[in-house]
């Protein structure tokens, strides 16, 4: 009998909260394929499930996400064999998919980088634990986000999105909430306390009414098909450059790298 290996993203149902935890601690929850495909599927779950109400999402850990597991997914990327959404499952970034159709809470604390970012940007609630460091650091890595960063954060304000797209630099959570990245910053080590609060206390309203609001909101919105559509093309395209090459190189080695534009 095969072992079956020790999943990456650990579900419990709570009543009508699936709570979705990233569980990758020894890599301070750095998502490799398989992380994001049991992610994807943990949506699914959400999506399908008449008696699921809401999504709430935290990971273990001192760290919410060290973003991709650059080791793992940049050669598929270049590759373009990268699978982000088996047969089950929802794009949790809402890209490749629709978006889910109820309601995500996500708390986030310690490290929360690019794809973390993303997975804000994406939920319709977030907590941050004071504590909390971000950063959509893409750019450092010879790529562009591709999970909705381009499309959601130019939303809250052009110049904050590009201050911090554009130079890979970190924040605090104060500038989360300035800029409208979470709604609520709490003292760190309550966060995923008062995102339970929040994600019970929309549970218990009217859920067609609640997944009808979310959806009316949602179809306000321009539409960025076109733009969605491309995103992972063009991350295909920079990650077969020698600049990504060298950014990932980089990663696993420690060592600074020089971007020669090739």
């Amino acid at each position: 009998m095969t072992d079956q290996p020790t999943p990456r993203v650990a579900l419990e149902r709570r009543g009508p909260v699936l709570v979705i935890a990233l569980d990758r601690v020894d890599k301070r929850n750095a998502a490799d394929e398989r992380m994001l495909q049991e992610l994807a599927l943990a949506y699914g779950e959400l999506d399908r499930d008449r008696d699921l109400r809401v999504g709430l999402v935290h990971a273990r850990g001192d760290h919410f996400t060290g973003g991709l597991d650059l080791g793992d997914v940049a050669p598929k990327l270049a590759a373009g064999t990268l699978q982000v959404v088996p047969e089950g499952g929802l794009d949790p970034w809402g890209v490749q998919t629709p978006p889910v159709s109820k309601p995500v809470v996500l708390a986030v604390q310690g490290t929360c980088l690019t794809l973390g970012v993303e997975l804000a940007l994406a939920s319709d609630v977030v907590v941050a634990a004071e504590s909390t460091a971000f950063a959509q650091l893409e750019v450092a890595r010879g790529i562009l986000p591709f999970g909705g960063a381009t499309i959601r954060l130019p939303r809250l304000g052009w110049g904050d999105a590009m201050r911090w797209m554009l130079t890979g630099d970190r924040f605090d959570a104060a500038e989360a909430l300035r800029i409208g990245l979470v709604q609520e910053v709490v003292p760190t080590g309550t966060e995923l306390a008062r995102a339970t609060e929040l994600a019970e206390r929309i549970a218990a309203q009217a859920p067609l009414a609640v997944q009808a609001t979310l959806a009316a909101a949602r179809a306000a919105l321009p539409d960025v098909s076109d733009a969605a559509a491309a995103l992972v093309p063009e991350t295909r395209r920079l990650a077969s450059t020698a600049d990504a090459r060298r950014a990932a190189e980089s990663y696993l080695t420690g060592t600074p790298v020089a971007f020669r534009g090739d």
